[in-house]
């Protein structure tokens, strides 16, 4: 199962529209997740008492660990997340505080690192930005996560930058990054 994760808040986001047609090329089915309605939240005290509690009792059967077996259980992962401000919208860390559990995606090996647990092979992170992308806090990070800490060995980035320097030239760099999922 290919699991879609979009981050893209705005109904005509480019990025979603990048996506789509990345997934469009897969040819494959897939589930989306559209994380601006999930009503997530950072994880507060409480919360993370109860998750706590509910690790070190390996008892995953709480409604909270829903997003982080599913994240786990994919086979693919393409996310979906547009450049703002430097990284990518706060929703998407949300979606990852709330996904990273001991025993789900991860476990520390001996030496305590984390151990990877997530079936997918691959990640694609897919992004727009409206001058240059800088990849520093946004793609790298999650390329670190899935590499360092999930098990995911494959991650790629597929992009298209620029887009509000020339907002005539928009869409002719888009349709260019469109055009290259094909090649």
């Amino acid at each position: 199962m290919i699991l879609y994760i979009n981050s893209c808040v705005r109904s005509s986001s480019r990025t979603n529209r990048l996506a789509r047609a990345f997934l469009k090329k897969l040819g494959e089915e897939f589930f989306e997740l559209f994380l601006p309605e999930l009503g997530l939240q950072p994880l507060s005290e409480q919360i993370l008492e109860k998750r706590t509690t509910l690790i070190g009792r390996g008892d995953y059967s709480d409604p909270m660990f829903q997003y982080a077996k599913q994240f786990a259980a994919a086979e693919r992962i393409v996310i979906a997340a547009p450049f703002w401000d430097g990284s990518f919208p706060a929703v998407l860390k949300l979606y990852l505080e709330n996904i990273y559990v001991t025993g789900i995606v991860s476990r520390y090996g001996s030496d305590g690192r984390p151990i990877g647990m997530c079936k997918a092979d691959e990640l694609i992170y897919v992004t727009t930005a409206g001058g240059p992308y800088t990849r520093d806090y946004s793609y790298d990070y999650i390329k670190a996560l899935a590499t360092n800490c999930f098990g995911i060995e494959s991650v790629r980035l597929i992009m298209a930058e620029n887009l509000d320097i020339n907002p005539a030239a928009a869409e002719s760099i888009l349709s260019e990054a469109t055009q290259s999922l094909t090649d």
